[in-house]
């Protein structure tokens, strides 16, 4: 299962509704690190299919959930589980940093 998109609009539904926990990137086109941690991504909602879904956030399509959560730089990843905002990282790491958090916060491989 590849990313999912969210907008505004449907960010209330596919992320705070959820029924397993959801790792949101919130990312723009013109950034080069958003680009280089995108494969890493994908590859983990192949992994963890099932565990963790993948959500991704343009931050200029759809500029009010970053502005409701504070991103001030991207990409930042945040992690929600319950309708709730668990853990959030900023900046760019490697596949297995983002795979180290996901365990350090709960969701298992």
């Amino acid at each position: 299962m590849s990313a999912v998109k969210v907008t505004d609009e449907s960010f209330e539904q596919d992320v705070l509704k959820a029924d397993q926990p959801v790792l949101v990137d919130f990312w723009a086109e013109w950034c080069g690190p958003c680009k280089q941690i995108a494969p890493a991504l994908d590859q983990i909602s192949e992994e963890l299919a099932g565990k963790v879904t993948i959500a991704k956030v343009n931050i200029e399509d759809s500029p009010g959930v970053p502005s409701r959560y504070g991103v001030r730089g991207i990409p930042t990843l945040m992690l929600f589980r319950d309708g709730q905002m668990a853990s959030m990282k900023v900046g760019a790491m490697p596949k297995q940093k983002i795979l180290e958090w996901l365990a350090e916060a709960g969701v298992k491989a």
